[in-house]
């Protein structure tokens, strides 16, 4: 992945929440890539280190909706997947991709990208339409994106 303007929770975790641990060395109960405590997040410990970063950020957003939350949960979960997924790819980044990769499958996109395959569908999957034109344009039209079946 390139290095343009990376989303690195680590660096925010420690600068807005330096009473928070963050502990990477157990094991979830199946299902559960994060979990969140009263001082600490743990991030299941067989995670990739791309994993990792999309697991953190996801924790971090709840942490910083709490008093906001949508009373659905599962819209609640829906709206910081979206969030977190733009943090974690700028549209600049997806530009970068697409010039690299051009019709990527999902794994190299999520790859090219340094995010879980889950972030990379959620942000793909979520595009305006400027930021279409803006990858269209980048790429003189050369450009492809199929969802996985």
């Amino acid at each position: 992945m390139s290095g343009m303007n990376s989303w690195h929770p680590w660096r925010l975790a420690r600068d807005l929440h330096p009473d928070l641990d963050i502990d990477c060395t157990r094991r979830l109960s199946p299902g559960h890539m994060g979990l969140i405590g009263r001082r600490t997040i743990w991030l299941h410990r067989g995670l990739s280190q791309a994993e990792r970063r999309c697991t953190l950020t996801h924790e971090l957003v709840h942490i910083e909706r709490r008093g906001r939350e949508h009373h659905d949960p599962d819209v609640e979960e829906q709206i910081v997947e979206l969030e977190s997924a733009r943090r974690l790819v700028t549209l600049e980044q997806l530009v970068d991709a697409f010039l690299w990769l051009r019709h990527p499958c999902l794994h190299d996109l999520a790859d090219h990208l340094w995010v879980d395959q889950q972030t990379a569908w959620m942000r793909m999957e979520h595009l305006d339409p400027l930021e279409v034109a803006a990858v269209e344009a980048a790429c003189d039209g050369d450009w492809s994106w199929q969802p996985p079946a």
